[in-house]
This record gives C-alpha cells, sequence and structure tokens, in this order.
C-alpha cells in the first residue's frame, strides 16, 4: 500500500513538473522582454545605473529560462531523446547554463553592494552614477561569469544508457554528472560562487544599507524629513533602493533553498548509485521542489516590478489603454526680471547719467535709485551683481 502511494505521488509530482516548467517559459521569457522593453524605453522614475542594472538582469535571466529551463528541463520531461544527449552540446549546455547563473546573481550583488557605496561616499556616488562605468561593469559581470563557467562544460559526460520505455528495453546515449574527484571540486566551487557568497553579501550589504538609512533619517527633525521628501533626486534614490531591496529579497528567498538543498545531495548522498529519480527519498523531493522555487525567480522580474513601483505600474496602464503618455513637469527658469514703478503719469525727461541694467541668472540685490524728472518723481530698480 505504502509503495502504491508513493507511486501515485511520483507520478503527479512529475506531471506538476512537466505543466510547471513550460508554463514559466511561456510566462517568464515573454515578461522579462517586456520589463526589459519598459526600463529601458519608458520614463519608470528609476535612476540611469538603475535602469542599466535592472535591464541587464532582465537580459541575463531570459536567456537563464532558455537555457535551463526551455532547453534542459522542459526537453527533459516532454521529449525521450532530447539533441542536448549527445556530443557536443551536453557541455555547450552546461556552460551556457552556469553562465547565465552566474551572470543573475552577480547582478544583485554587485548592483546591492553599489547602491551602499553610493550611499556611504559622494566620491563612489559621483564615480558610480555614470552610465558609461556601470555599462562596463555589467559587461564584465557577464563575461565574467562565462569565462568562470567554462570548466562547467567537463562536469557531464556521454554514455549508453540502457533504459525501459513502454516496456520496450532500449540503449539511449545520456548527458550525465561525471563521477570524478575533480567533478566534485568543480561543482563545490560552482555551488558557492552562484549561490552561496552571492547570498551572504546580498543579506550583509541590505542591512547596512537600512542601518545607515535609519542612522541618516534620524539625524533630521520631522520637518526636515518632510521638507527632504519632496526633492526628486531624493525619491528616485529611495524608489531605486526599494527596487533593489525586493530584488535581493527574493533572490534570496528563492535561492537559499536550493543551495541548502545542495550541499544536502552533494555531502550525504553523494555516491553513484544513488537514485535522483526516486520521490520515495525526502531529499529528492525537497531538492526538486527548491529546484523550482530558484528556477522561478528568473521569471519573477515583471511582478516585482509591478507591485513595488507606482511609476512601473502608470507606465503599463498608459501603454495597455494606448494612452498618450504623461508630460512630466519640467522646472520653471528663473529670470531676473526689471520693473519700473511709476508714482506719477507725467512724462519723465531724460536722464544726463542712465543707469546700466544688466541681467543676470546670478541672484542679484536690488537698490533703488531715486532719480528727479520734470514734475514726477519715479523709481528704478538697479540691479547690482555680487
Amino acid at each position: 500500500m505504502e509503495e502504491a502511494n508513493v507511486t501515485i505521488f511520483s507520478t503527479a509530482f512529475v506531471a506538476v513538473q512537466k505543466v510547471y516548467y513550460p508554463l514559466l517559459c511561456v510566462m517568464g521569457i515573454p515578461a522579462n522582454l517586456f520589463t526589459f522593453y519598459m526600463i529601458c524605453f519608458r520614463k519608470c522614475g528609476m535612476s540611469n545605473t538603475a535602469i542599466i542594472y535592472l535591464s541587464c538582469l532582465a537580459l541575463v535571466d531570459t536567456f537563464y529560462l532558455v537555457w535551463v529551463i526551455l532547453v534542459d528541463l522542459t526537453l527533459t520531461f516532454w521529449l525521450l531523446q532530447p539533441f542536448w544527449h549527445s556530443y557536443p552540446w551536453c557541455a555547450i549546455l552546461g556552460f551556457l547554463q552556469y553562465g547565465s547563473l552566474y551572470s543573475s546573481s552577480w547582478i544583485v550583488s554587485v548592483f546591492t553592494i553599489e547602491r551602499y557605496l553610493v550611499l556611504r561616499s559622494t566620491a563612489a556616488k559621483q564615480h558610480f552614477s555614470q552610465a558609461r562605468v556601470t555599462k562596463l561593469t555589467c559587461v564584465a559581470i557577464v563575461l565574467v561569469s562565462h569565462l568562470a563557467s567554462v570548466p562547467l562544460g567537463w562536469i557531464n559526460t556521454v554514455t549508453p544508457v540502457d533504459l525501459t520505455v513502454d516496456g520496450v528495453n532500449m540503449t539511449l546515449p545520456r548527458c550525465h554528472y561525471r563521477n570524478e574527484v575533480y567533478t566534485t571540486v568543480i561543482v563545490w566551487i560552482t555551488t558557492f560562487l552562484s549561490g552561496g557568497i552571492p547570498i551572504v553579501l546580498v543579506i550583509i550589504f541590505n542591512y547596512l544599507i537600512g542601518h545607515h538609512l535609519c542612522r541618516a533619517t534620524n539625524l533630521f527633525t520631522k520637518e526636515e524629513r518632510r521638507a527632504m521628501h519632496g526633492r526628486s533626486t531624493r525619491g528616485m534614490l529611495k524608489r531605486t533602493i526599494l527596487l533593489l531591496g525586493t530584488v535581493s529579497v527574493t533572490f534570496v528567498v528563492l535561492s537559499l533553498p536550493r543551495f541548502v538543498t545542495y550541499c544536502i545531495l552533494r555531502t550525504k548522498y553523494n555516491y553513484e548509485d544513488f537514485n535522483r529519480n526516486d520521490y520515495s527519498i525526502p531529499i529528492n523531493v525537497a531538492g526538486d521542489l527548491a529546484n523550482m522555487l530558484q528556477n522561478l525567480n528568473s521569471a519573477t522580474n515583471f511582478l516585482l516590478y509591478c507591485m513595488v513601483s507606482r511609476r512601473f505600474r502608470q507606465e503599463l496602464v498608459q501603454m495597455a489603454t494606448c494612452k498618450a503618455k504623461a508630460l512630466e513637469l519640467g522646472s520653471i527658469l528663473s529670470h531676473t526680471t526689471m520693473k519700473v514703478f511709476s508714482v506719477a503719469d507725467h512724462k519723465a525727461s531724460p536722464s544726463s547719467d542712465p543707469v546700466a541694467v544688466v541681467l543676470t541668472n546670478l541672484k542679484p540685490t536690488v537698490e533703488r535709485t531715486r532719480k528727479k524728472g520734470q514734475g514726477s518723481d519715479y523709481y528704478l530698480e538697479r540691479v547690482n551683481h555680487p
């Protein structure tokens, strides 16, 4: 009876994954591409650095969904012999998968560190606020991530495996984990570089950002905080930090279970005869659920921005309803004007010593010079510059 229950559960769990992963691709890939468009080409109230980091994150998450969810997991559940169960695709797919995983994790980590440095140092703010620096940083993250994923092309090998399909025995090539010492070392290093270290960095620097903001807030009175609340630069910084906090917390919550279960699988159950597809073993169920959560992290950007960013929602509604984009209020240019106040309705005679009046954008001081004309007095404001 217990064995029958386990079989029913295994069948149901596999059926859920067969639906879950294709659905994640159908919804996640278009959502990430649409998010990239919204961030780059619509005014969503984000700073220039946030636009670059978050748009780059949307792209690498899209590649992760393609390589891991679509090509690997979806085809595994729906096709008997996917194309990557042969050379050289077995090695290439591992390289592409971990390259996109590294890129996604470290973009979130570097963005978190950069926001903390900007809050702490004026020099760092001037340096990192340059769009060129941010673009070079994102390009470097992606390139280094793919360079670090090159050894992952060696952890799998293709060997013939005897399988029973619909009661028929057959031998098919399979791309599977290579049971070697150096493979285990590479996998452990990868586990910490893609999960452990980024998670720790995000937690630490998010705490430091929150602590710094609390200390900075306590330095001002309620009236001063109310006066600073309306400043556009400060408001944009707060919105950026709110977005970053939401993205980074989601990254930690969805990635941490995968890191924990993977460590358990690679220590207690790290032997060749262990059947990873046996769902009667609790760690296999926990491992697959953790995989489902981590993979969900790459498809949630659009929902996160909709929940957190009011400007993102406004742009989305305007675009969905085909309304004209609202004009943003620009700053009003201040002009220095010269006013002549007449105290009598008589014509004044020209003065022998005319007053030179110069208009400037500098804040002037006004000196009133009294002039006498024929039967009338008038005042002329004279602009004196510092």
